[in-house]
């Protein structure tokens, strides 16, 4: 596919039919803001699973070509659907869009740059059945070499855990590894488990846990919409969690959009959200006190990219 290689595990097996029997429509939820060369791959892995009854794809800016195949695609694939015109309105709100618009009753949102596995869909189904409502669960995020991405598992972000992360701070200095919030280095779980934090990569939500939050908080941009999504799920009583056997590689950084640009709105995505969060007077403030550092730090790391010689 043009440069894009990524070790995609055929579609074989099909589901069982115990889950056959329980299982309701679902739709997978896409969000497109100049991809490239990985999309058409994504949507083939996705339009492959045998458990994916609708794909909604959500495009907030593609090229011409981009934009006429998925036209295209819609008009041949009857379970393709394509929201197109409303311009570049955000991760957040786009995803609100592609929810409201889906017909399914489980609703997986997933990357456009994010190549399903065998089985994942199924097993994101699967664990989050009969789950108390609000519910989320996430799936395993891959590189391209099957190793586990960084922000699959996380624990709760917070203003020091946050900096320390921008920063790599935790993996220089061992005073401070006990504010590293990324689980990935540790083993991963045999089976499903409750997390703070999972990526928005991939994960999967019920109708009915999507509208007990009332979906994504528009006032997030780009990032940080899918930390505050799982803080919202625990507020409300419920469960976040960790499916390590629905698996999803992820590339990253696929996007034409300036890192620079991208980071900036993680920095002031992250900023909100401890405003969001203060309890008191007191955090409030402390929150609004680091806000221009978590910002600068977050713009700083593609300079820092670029200084050390690493694709952006």
């Amino acid at each position: 596919m043009n440069g894009i290689a990524a070790p995609i595990v055929a579609y074989e097996p099909a589901p069982t039919q115990d889950f056959l029997k329980l299982r309701r429509k679902v739709s997978v939820v896409k969000v497109v803001y100049m991809t490239g060369e990985a999309l058409q791959q994504s949507v083939e892995c996705v339009l492959a699973d045998p458990s994916v009854d609708e794909l909604v794809v959500v495009d907030n800016g593609s090229t011409r070509l981009e934009a006429a195949r998925l036209k295209r695609l819609a008009d041949e694939d009857r379970r393709v659907r394509v929201i197109q015109g409303q311009g570049n309105v955000g991760f957040a709100r786009g995803a609100n869009l592609g929810a409201r618009s889906a017909r399914g009753e489980v609703l997986v949102f997933l990357n456009p740059d994010a190549f399903l596995q065998a089985g994942c869909i199924d097993e994101l189904a699967r664990a989050i059945e009969g789950r108390p409502v609000p519910c989320l669960v996430g799936g395993r995020v891959l590189n391209s070499d099957r190793t586990e991405q960084r922000g699959a598992r996380r624990g709760d972000i917070t203003p020091v855990s946050a900096l320390v992360s921008l920063s790599r701070l935790a993996t220089a200095i061992p005073a401070l590894r006990r504010y590293e919030v990324h689980w990935e280095s540790e083993a991963a779980p045999e089976d499903v488990i409750a997390v703070p934090t999972i990526s928005g990569a991939c994960f999967c939500m019920r109708r009915e846990d999507f509208d007990a939050v009332q979906g994504f908080d528009e006032g997030y941009f780009l990032h940080v919409e899918d930390v505050d999504l799982c803080w919202r799920v625990r507020q409300g009583g419920g469960e976040v969690l960790f499916q390590p056997k629905a698996e999803v590689i992820h590339l990253g950084h696929t996007s034409h959009a300036s890192p620079l640009r991208v980071e900036f709105h993680k920095g002031v995505g992250l900023a909100r959200y401890f405003r969001k969060r203060a309890e008191n007077g007191r955090e409030a403030l402390l929150a609004w006190a680091i806000s221009p550092l978590i910002v600068c730090t977050a713009i700083a790391r593609p300079v820092m990219w670029r200084i050390r010689g690493r694709a952006a």
